[in-house]
C-alpha cells in the first residue's frame, strides 16, 4: 500500500505542474474515401479565418481554437471539398471530428454537411466497415468509449460475431483459439500462454486504444495461419494534447470473495508483485546423484531436507479482486512539420478465485459388455481450490512524425503470477471399469510465473507524395518465460481399519508425494516490409501492394520431478505437512522417515527445444472493374519450417526437420456497392493452421489436478505425426448502412478444412490426451447482424440501441477409418455409427445480443448484454473412451457508466456479470448413458465497482 501511496502522489504531482489554456481543440483524421486509407496533406480552414493547418501523413490534424462554434473546410486537390458546420468547442476539451473526403471530377465541388462531430464520428466508423477491401468488424476510440468499458475484452463484446472466453480471449465465429489470431499493431505477438494463438485482452486500457478492428476474410498482406478472424488492437500514436488519467476498482464475488475456507500457501515476499523472489526455486542441481538408503547416508538425509516441507493448504479469508492503473500521454512540436509524441500506461490487477464444488471426472465405456450403456468412472477428483492471480502490464510508447515519415517505437511488458491450493477427495477404479473403488485425498500447491516483453519499432513512409509510393516496416522481438515453480501434489489412500479410517501413501495405487519444475522460455523476431503504390488502371484509382516478412521463434522447454518415499505408509490424521518435518526425515540413525527417491533423475523425453522459421511475400492488387465493382486480389508465399531438438523414438536428435512446407495462399476480395449505402461482398482465400511447439513435440506433460497428460504429437506411435491445416474460405455478404450508427447485414460463409488438428484421447487411456490429424472437415454457416436505434417506436427510445449477432453453423469430419473402425468396435447395442463427427472446437450456434441506453448530454450510459455459443465438441473420443462436449454458458451481464464532474472528467462504472449464474461444464456424452462430468467450474455472480478520472 506505501508504494501505490508514493506512485499516486508522484502522479498527482505531476499532473498538477501542467497547465491548462481555456481554449479547446478539434482534432482527429481524414480518409481517402476512395481507397478507404487516410489521406495525407489535406487543407483544414477555419471558414472565415486564417486559422488552419493540414492533415499529416496520418491523415491526423489539430487545430487550436478559442471556446465558440465554427465551420470547419476540409479540402484537396481532385476531391470534393467539404464544410462541416456546428462544430463545438469547449475549454480544454478535444473535439473529435473525423472526415472522408471522396474523389471528384470537378475540383471546385463542395459539399456541405450541417452535422455534429459525433455524428459525422458514426459516420466515419460505419465508412471503415463499408469501404474495407475485406469484411471486418470494428470498434474506434469514439466506440470504446461509448461502451464504458475499461479494457479491450469487456469492450469487444459488442462487436458483430465476436465472444469473450474467460474475461479474456476473443474467439471469433464460433471457431476456438487455433483459427482465430490476436495482433498488436499489426504484428503477431506471443501473450502469457505462447500455445495461444489469441493473447488476454484484458490487459489493454480502452483509453490507449485507437481502435480494435476484427477482419472475417483474409487479403494477400496478413499472415496465412488464421481461419476464424484476425482481431488487431491499434494503440494510439499519442493524444492531441496532455492526457492523463488514473482508476481504482474492486470486485465482489459472493460465491468466493470474504469466505473464512479460502485455500492458500505461504508463498514468497514478492508474489504480490507476480513474481517469485526465489523462494520457490528448484532445491537441487538437475544433475545431482541421489542416493539410495544404503549409499551415502548423509547426503540423502541433506537433500530431501532442502524441501520446503509445506505440503498442504492453508485456510484463511480471502479478499476481493481490486485493481488500479493510470494513463499518461502528450505531444511535442519539435519544430513546423515534426511532432514527437508519447503514450505510456500501467495497470495492475489482484484477483481471487475460490471454487468450493469444482469437480474433474475420467470416464470410460465398458469394455467387455456392449449391452451396457452407463459409463464406467477411472478416476474423479471433487474438492475445492483457492487462486491468486496477480497481473502487472506497463506500455509505453514513443512516436516521432515529420512531414512524410513515422517512426514508433512501443515496449510492453506483462507479468503474471498464480498461486493455488487445493484439497480434494479422489476415486480411483481398480479396473477401468466402474467396478472396485481406491480412494482417496490429495493436496496440492501450485506455483506458475509468467511474463512476456515485446518490443516494436515500425516505420511509415511516403516516398513520393506525387506518385503516391509509400511504404511501411516493422521490426519486432518478444521474450516469454513461463515457469511452473514447486508444484507439490500429495496423494493418500484413504484404509477402513476396522472403526479407524487409515490415510497412506500408496504409489501402486494413487501416486507418491511429487515436486514439479518446468521452465519454457521462448524468443519470436519478427520483420515485416511493405510497399503501396497508387495509379490508375482502366482511368480509375488502383492500388498495388508487395513486400515480404519473416519470423523466427525458438524454444526451450525443460522439466524435472522429484518423487519423495517413506519407510512408514502411514500419515497420521491425514497431515500431509508432517512428512517433512524435521523429526520425520529419514536419517542414518534412525533409518526411518521420509526421503527422496533414487529413481529422481531429469527425463530428457519431456524437455525440448524448438526452431520455428516462416518466410513470406506478397503481392496484391485493389482496383475498379466498374464503377461499382470493386476487385481485390493477391497472392501469399510462406515457407515453413519447424526443427526439433530431443527424443525421438527413444533416441536423441538434434535439429530434426519435422516440417517443411512451402505454400501458396490466393485471395480474392470482390465488392459489389448496389447504392451508396448497401454492398455485396464476396470472398475467397485460402489459410492454415499450424501446430505448436508443444504439440509437434514428444513430451508428456502432467497436470498435478487432473491428473491427465498431455503428449505432443510428434512420435506417439498411435497417431501418424502432426501436420499443417489448411482451409479454403469461402464467404458472401450483404450489408446495408443506415444513418445513426445502424446497420444490417446477412453472409453465410463455408470452409473446407484438409487435416484439422483436433484434440482427441489416447485409446485405451482416459487420461492421456493428445493432437492428432483425425479427417477432413467442412464448415457450413450463416450469420444475421443488425443494429437498430429504437426511436422509431417514440422519440422517448431515441437513446435506446439494439444489437444483435446470430450465427448458426453446421460442421462435418470425415472420420480416418481407424476412427470409425474404433468406434465401431466399441458401438453400445442397437446404436448406429456414422462416419463423420462434429468438427472439434467448432461451435453449431453463437447468439450475441445487447440492449444500451446512452445519453451523452447526461453523461449516463447503460446496457444488458447476453452471450452463448453451442455445446462444442471439446475432446475427441476414440470409441472406448466418449467424446466430450463443452456445455453453453450462458452469459449475461450489465454495465452502468456515469461521467460527471467538470467536463465530465471522472467516471464511475457499475458491472454485474453472469447473472443467471450459469456453470463452465464440459460432459462426457455416450450413447444411452447420462451425461458425466469432463470438467465443472462455478464462477459465480460478480460485482464491480471502478472509479477513474481525467486530468
Amino acid at each position: 500500500m506505501k508504494n501505490i501511496k508514493n506512485i499516486l502522489s508522484l502522479f498527482l504531482f505531476l499532473i498538477t505542474a501542467v497547465a491548462f489554456s481555456q481554449s479547446g481543440q478539434v482534432a482527429g483524421k481524414v480518409m481517402d474515401g476512395e481507397f478507404n486509407d487516410v489521406l495525407p496533406f489535406a487543407n483544414i480552414l477555419v471558414k472565415g479565418t486564417a486559422n488552419g493547418t493540414t492533415s499529416d501523413f496520418d491523415g491526423k490534424y489539430n487545430l487550436d481554437l478559442e471556446v465558440g462554434t465554427y465551420t470547419i473546410v476540409f479540402s484537396f486537390v481532385g476531391y470534393q471539398t467539404q464544410e462541416i458546420t456546428d462544430v463545438k468547442v469547449t475549454s480544454n476539451n478535444v473535439t473529435d471530428l473525423e472526415v472522408t473526403l471522396n474523389p471528384s471530377e470537378n475540383a471546385l465541388e463542395e459539399v456541405v454537411l450541417t452535422a455534429s462531430s459525433k455524428r459525422n464520428t458514426e459516420a466515419a466508423v460505419l465508412s471503415l466497415q463499408k469501404k474495407s477491401v475485406v469484411m471486418l468488424d470494428g470498434l474506434s476510440s469514439q466506440g470504446i468509449k461509448k461502451t464504458g468499458a475499461g479494457d479491450i475484452a469487456a469492450a469487444v463484446k459488442s462487436v458483430p460475431g465476436v465472444s469473450v472466453q474467460g474475461g479474456k480471449y476473443v474467439y471469433v465465429r464460433g471457431l476456438g483459439d487455433r483459427y482465430t489470431k490476436s495482433i498488436l499493431n499489426g504484428v503477431d505477438i506471443p501473450g502469457l500462454d505462447p500455445d495461444r494463438n489469441t493473447i488476454p485482452m484484458d490487459i489493454f486500457p480502452t483509453n490507449i486504444i485507437d481502435n480494435v478492428i476484427v477482419l472475417k476474410s483474409a487479403s494477400a498482406e496478413y499472415p496465412a495461419d488464421f481461419t476464424g478472424g484476425i482481431v488487431n488492437i491499434v494503440t494510439k500514436d499519442f493524444p492531441t494534447k496532455a492526457e492523463y488519467s488514473v482508476s481504482v476498482g474492486t470486485a465482489y464475488n459472493p460465491d468466493m470473495h470474504l469466505k473464512d475456507n479460502y485455500l492458500t500457501y505461504e508463498g514468497s515476499k514478492t508474489d504480490f508483485l507476480g513474481f517469485d523472489n526465489g523462494k520457490r526455486n528448484r532445491k537441487i542441481n538437475r544433475y545431482q546423484p541421489i542416493p539410495g538408503t544404503f549409499d551415502n547416508k548423509i547426503l540423502l538425509t541433506s537433500l530431501t531436507k532442502r524441501f520446503d516441507s509445506q505440503l498442504g493448504a492453508d485456510t484463511e479469508t480471502s479478499n476481493p479482486n481490486y485493481n488500479f492503473g493510470f494513463t499518461l500521454g502528450n505531444q511535442y512540436e519539435v519544430s513546423d512539420t515534426n511532432k514527437l509524441g508519447y503514450q505510456a500506461s500501467f495497470s495492475y490487477k489482484n484477483n481471487t478465485t475460490f471454487y468450493e464444488d469444482r469437480e474433474d471426472g475420467t470416464y470410460i465405456k465398458n469394455r467387455f459388455d456392449p449391452s451396457v450403456n452407463e459409463l464406467g468412472l477411472d478416476r474423479s477428483v471433487k474438492g475445492s481450490s483457492g487462486h491468486n492471480e496477480v497481473t502487472m502490464n506497463g506500455l509505453l510508447g514513443l512516436t516521432f512524425k515529420t512531414q512524410n515519415s513515422k517512426f514508433k517505437l512501443t515496449g510492453l511488458h506483462i507479468q503474471n503470477g498464480e498461486s493455488s491450493a487445493g484439497v480434494y477427495d479422489l476415486k480411483v477404479s481398480e479396473d477401468n471399469a466402474g467396478g472396485a473403488f481406491i480412494t482417496g485425498t490429495g493436496d496440492e500447491l501450485l506455483y506458475t510465473q509468467r511474463s512476456i516483453t515485446n518490443f516494436s519499432f515500425v516505420g511509415d513512409h511516403i516516398l513520393d507524395a506525387n506518385s503516391g509510393w509509400n511504404m511501411d516496416w516493422v521490426f519486432s522481438p518478444s521474450f516469454t518465460s513461463v515457469q511452473d515453480k514447486d508444484h507439490r501434489v500429495t496423494p493418500l489412500r484413504i484404509v477402513d481399519i476396522g472403526a479407524d479410517i487409515q490415510y497412506q501413501i500408496d504409489p501402486s495405487a494413487i501416486g507418491n508425494p511429487t515436486r514439479i519444475w518446468r521452465n519454457l522460455s521462448e524468443e519470436s523476431w519478427v520483420a515485416n516490409a511493405k510497399a503501396e503504390k497508387k495509379y490508375e488502371l482502366f482511368s480509375k484509382p488502383a492500388k498495388l501492394k508487395f513486400g515480404g516478412g519473416y519470423t523466427f521463434k525458438y524454444r526451450d522447454f525443460n522439466s524435472d520431478q522429484y518423487i519423495f518415499e517413506t519407510t512408514s505408509p502411514i500419515v497420521e490424521n491425514g497431515d500431509v505437512n508432517t512428512l517433512l518435518t524435521e523429526e520425520n526425515i529419514w536419517t542414518p540413525s534412525t533409518g526411518e522417515g521420509t526421503y527422496l527417491d533414487v529413481n529422481n533423475i531429469f527425463q530428457p523425453k519431456n524437455s525440448y527445444e524448438g526452431e520455428y522459421n516462416v518466410a513470406s511475400m506478397f503481392i496484391s492488387n485493389e482496383f475498379n472493374a466498374t464503377e461499382a465493382l470493386k476487385v481485390i486480389l493477391g497472392l501469399r508465399t510462406e515457407q515453413f519450417n519447424l526443427y526439433y531438438t530431443g527424443i525421438v523414438d527413444e533416441e536423441a536428435v538434434t535439429g530434426l526437420k519435422t516440417i517443411d512446407e512451402f505454400d501458396f495462399f490466393p485471395s480474392a476480395n470482390l465488392i459489389y456497392a448496389l447504392s451508396e449505402q448497401s454492398n455485396l461482398r464476396t470472398s475467397y482465400s485460402r489459410t492454415t493452421a499450424r501446430p505448436s511447439f508443444k504439440e509437434a513435440s514428444t513430451a508428456e506433460i502432467f497436470d498435478p489436478i487432473t491428473n491427465r497428460f498431455f503428449i505432443g504429437g510428434l512420435d506417439n506411435k498411435t497417431f501418424d505425426p502432426i501436420v499443417p491445416t489448411y482451409i479454403n474460405n469461402f464467404d458472401v455478404r450483404y450489408e446495408l448502412f443506415r444513418e445513426k450508427g445502424q446497420m444490417f447485414a446477412i453472409s453465410g460463409f463455408y470452409k473446407s478444412f484438409t487435416d484439422p488438428i483436433e484434440l482427441t484421447f489416447f485409446p485405451q487411456d482416459p487420461s492421456q490426451l493428445t493432437v492428432a490429424n483425425l479427417g477432413d472437415a467442412e464448415v457450413i454457416g450463416g450469420e444475421i447482424e443488425f443494429r437498430q436505434n429504437l426511436g422509431f417506436i417514440s422519440n422517448g427510445f431515441e437513446n435506446f440501441k439494439f444489437n444483435a449477432n446470430v450465427s448458426v453453423i453446421s460442421s462435418k469430419s470425415q472420420m480416418t477409418e481407424q476412427e470409425y473402425n474404433r468406434r465401431l468396435g466399441n458401438a453400445r447395442t442397437g446404436e448406429t455409427i456414422d462416419d463423420t463427427r462434429d468438427l472439434q472446437g467448432q461451435s453449431p450456434y453463437l447468439i450475441n445480443a445487447g440492449l444500451d441506453y446512452n445519453n451523452s448530454d447526461k453523461g449516463f450510459r447503460a446496457g444488458l448484454f447476453y452471450n452463448v455459443q453451442g455445446s462444442t465438441l471439446e475432446v475427441v473420443g476414440t470409441g472406448d473412451i466418449p467424446d466430450v462436449y463443452t456445455k453453453p454458458f450462458n452469459s449475461f451481464n450489465f454495465t452502468l457508466n456515469k461521467t460527471f464532474g467538470k467536463d465530465g472528467r471522472s467516471a464511475i462504472d457499475f458491472k454485474v456479470n453472469n447473472i443467471l449464474g450459469d456453470e463452465r461444464e464440459s460432459l462426457y456424452e455416450s450413447f444411452g448413458a447420462e451425461d458425466q462430468i469432463f470438467s465443472l467450474r462455478n464462477p459465480g455472480r460478480e460485482l464491480s465497482l471502478s472509479y477513474s478520472y481525467k486530468f
